[in-house]
């Protein structure tokens, strides 16, 4: 059974689109259990999510990614897969790091796409998951590989997926 300690924070900590924090850990749960990513001796994570505005996002973005322009999505991850090491406490959980997620742009990202807001959170939400456990998508190939696998779990949550292609998505 795996284990997701989630720490979520939303503006003015209201629930985004109907998502409560509870669903969220639940949706963490059941994506790792899917994936399962084998990083913890004892199956138990920890990550945080930061549902933010453009400005926020695009602070984010200019100091870490120097780009200077708002985002959907960040993933800063805590593991390196060549070089991880157990956590240095037994019985603790694997911390795999922080994604930010920007509101105002995937509202419009669902609204140019024609889903709904809670759609677009999880897509991009999964799409960051993938980057904490070291997926990446520097080439076609991989991108499709990566969109493939977040189709599975939008699926496993009951979330019906984007359409999408690699171009229109713009991860290249």
């Amino acid at each position: 059974m795996i284990e997701v300690d989630l720490t979520l924070q939303t503006p003015d900590d209201r629930d985004i689109a109907g998502l409560s924090e509870q669903q969220w850990q639940t949706w963490f749960e059941q994506w790792l259990r899917l994936l399962d990513p084998d990083l913890s001796p004892i199956q138990a994570y920890e990550l945080s999510l930061l549902l933010t505005t453009d400005d926020q996002i695009q602070s984010f973005n200019a100091t870490y990614r120097h780009q200077d322009s708002p985002t959907d999505v960040l993933a800063f991850a805590l593991l390196d897969r060549e070089e991880f090491v157990t956590p240095a406490r037994a019985g603790e959980p694997t911390n795999l790091g922080d994604l930010i997620v920007s509101i105002e742009t995937a509202a419009r990202q669902a609204t140019e796409r024609g889903h709904e807001l809670k759609v677009e959170l999880a897509w991009l939400a999964c799409h960051g998951l993938l980057h904490l456990l070291g997926w990446d998508h520097p080439t076609t190939e991989r991108l499709n590989q990566m969109l493939t696998k977040q189709v599975q779990l939008m699926t496993v949550i009951g979330l019906t997926p984007p359409a999408w292609s690699a171009e229109d998505l713009g991860y290249l």
